[in-house]
């Protein structure tokens, strides 16, 4: 019985590294009741080029603080016990999170003490400024009426907003304010037989929303930043689309429009990036809502309502922005390139002007050339003239021709061989 051998394959090196990263962030297991402690760290800016290494030593140090094991190196994500609570920690492109898990809850509710687990000193040493922190309350559901006392002692009732996920698991709010002690309140209300990994998703994904909210916003605030500056070289652009109908200079008027046309260039490469992450983070605060899948309770606005109110106008400000950027670039382009035509036709019509002006210059000057070659003839026969009926005297005599005579019929014959000779002479020059 003949057995074939298995071919041996050559793995890629990053194979089983990226086939594990699908699963090295699980969602945390929660039993209520518990909360959870969240804070989110930004450097103030340029944080997509941070020195990540300072964010490790950062988790090392609290690590260090409750007896703990270390990441690997280079980890961007760690999830273990900490003394008697739980932490997860994630290094994202522009911000690093932890989330703090401890079981059962406080009498009074987000009570700011849950945020000690994080030392004053730590703190202080953090890389960086809190993008948001907040406090999550776990709660077995109750009935309505104890929920809707809790609601409106906990939230402010304007901008709370409510809603039951995943087909009823749990119930979730949050009035998305920052309360006293500065951070953002949001509750979990599980029901019966929610199973601790669902809770988890459900805590994680309300962590996740606040803080792809937040980083969106920073979109909005360098919309803002940008306004005057943009709307002054909106002014200049347009100053400058008037001039090009007046009689003004056009080199001095393109002059002015590509410092304008680098003004926004330079604008546009400072801001897209903010722009684009802006926009990355608004599809994921939509996908994460979505994922909740949330149904109405009680005539409550939910989550979506919520950002469709108060989020997306926002987002639609920071696209509307980045468009009108792109279109001011582009019709600053463009009014470059009419502008440019303009100067080149302006030039042209010069060329041929001067052109035929040296034309006419050349024209003049080989008229004047002929006459000087004319008087040139002249001068030199009276002179040749002269000297050969000096010369030819005694011949003259001798044939009996008077010098009269003789020096007329010289004439002739002079002026045709000085004629020659310049000419000849004059073609040898050019």
């Amino acid at each position: 019985m003949n057995t074939q051998t298995a071919p041996q394959l050559t793995d890629h090196a990053l194979r089983y590294t990226l086939a594990n990263e699908l699963h090295a962030r699980p969602f945390p297991m929660i039993q209520a009741p518990s909360h959870a402690v969240y804070l989110a760290i930004k450097q103030p800016s340029d944080a997509a080029r941070r020195d990540r290494s300072l964010d490790r030593a950062h988790l090392i140090d609290l690590l260090d603080r409750f007896g703990a094991d270390h990441p690997k190196p280079d980890a961007t994500h760690w999830f273990g016990q900490i003394g008697r609570y739980r932490l997860k920690w994630e290094n994202h492109t522009e911000f690093t999170t932890y989330t703090v898990f401890g079981d059962g809850v406080a009498d009074a509710a987000f009570d700011r003490s849950m945020f000690g687990v994080f030392s004053p000193e730590w703190l202080a040493d953090m890389p960086g400024v809190r993008i948001t922190s907040a406090l999550i309350r776990v709660e077995v559901r109750s009935d309505d009426d104890a929920i809707q006392t809790k609601l409106d002692d906990w939230f402010v009732p304007e901008s709370l907003a409510v809603s039951e996920v995943l087909e009823g698991a749990a119930l979730v709010a949050s009035d998305f304010r920052i309360d006293t002690g500065g951070h953002m309140r949001m509750a979990v209300f599980v029901a019966p037989g929610t199973g601790m990994q669902r809770t988890g998703r459900i805590v994680q994904r309300l962590a996740e929303i606040e803080t792809y909210k937040t980083m969106s916003m920073l979109g909005l605030a360098r919309v803002r930043e940008l306004g005057p500056r943009m709307s002054a070289l909106d002014a200049d652009l347009g100053r400058l689309m008037n001039e090009m109908t007046s009689q003004a200079s056009p080199e001095a008027t393109l002059k002015d429009l590509l410092h304008v046309s680098a003004e926004l260039e330079a604008v546009l490469a400072q801001s897209s990036f903010r722009f684009g992450a802006t926009e990355a983070y608004e599809a994921i605060v939509a996908q994460r809502i979505a994922a909740l899948r949330e149904t109405r309770y009680h005539g409550r606005q939910m989550m979506a309502e919520f950002m469709m109110r108060r989020f997306d106008p926002a987002m639609r400000t920071v696209k509307a922005t980045r468009t009108r950027l792109r279109e001011m670039s582009e019709r600053a382009l463009h009014t470059g390139d009419l502008l440019r035509t303009r100067v080149d036709v302006e030039r042209s019509a010069q060329n041929q002007a001067l052109l035929e002006s040296m034309d006419r210059r050349a024209d003049t000057q080989l008229r004047l050339q002929r006459t000087v070659e004319g008087l040139s003839v002249v001068a030199i026969s009276y002179y040749a003239v002269s000297l050969a009926a000096y010369a030819l005297k005694p011949v003259f005599a001798r044939l009996g021709v008077s010098e009269t005579v003789g020096t007329a019929a010289l004439v002739p014959l002079v002026l045709v061989l000085v004629w020659l000779a310049i000419r000849r002479a004059t073609r040898r020059l050019h």
